[in-house]
């Protein structure tokens, strides 16, 4: 199921911010994440980064899996974690198979957008199905970007 939560008190820890301008979101979903207690520690410190990282399944395994993102070791504690683990990544099993589905016939990535802590303070991430922009894509987002900004001024300065 598509993510319908459009509440945004929730506390953002870390944003992919490339994901936007790299890539086309075709559909967001909102999935839980298995930790260990010092990466949760780490995450509410703010050690966290969700850039380069993306979502993927292991051998023969139907679970999708969260490579590649970083989360810092807890200074305080004397047994940490390894900074770059894979970790389980927790949907509905019909959510699985239509992205695991997708990703296997329509050449499509699923990558990691936000994570926040929703407001029982349990650790949710956005993750996404896209599909990869061309040059002539990300120009044009730059280009539309960049006339939205001069509209905001002309419109601020005609105002006055």
């Amino acid at each position: 199921m598509a993510n319908k939560n459009n509440n945004t008190n929730f506390k953002i820890v870390s944003r992919n911010r490339k994901a936007k301008f790299n890539y086309e979101i075709i559909e967001t979903y909102e999935a839980g994440i298995i930790l260990l207690g010092t990466e949760v520690k780490a995450i509410r410190d703010g050690h966290m980064s969700l850039q380069e990282s993306y979502v993927g399944t292991c051998k023969d395994d139907d679970s999708l899996y969260l490579f590649n993102c970083d989360i810092s070791v807890y200074k305080k504690a004397t047994k940490n974690h390894d900074p770059k683990r894979v970790r389980k990544l927790l949907l509905h099993k019909k959510e699985n198979i239509k992205l695991i589905n997708a990703v296997q016939t329509k050449g499509m990535a699923i990558l990691a957008l936000t994570s926040y802590f929703n407001n029982n303070g349990i650790l949710k991430i956005t993750i996404a199905l896209t599909r990869g922009k061309s040059k002539i894509d990300k120009r044009d987002t730059e280009s539309k970007r960049d006339w939205d900004i001069k509209k905001q001024r002309i419109l601020r300065n005609y105002n006055k």
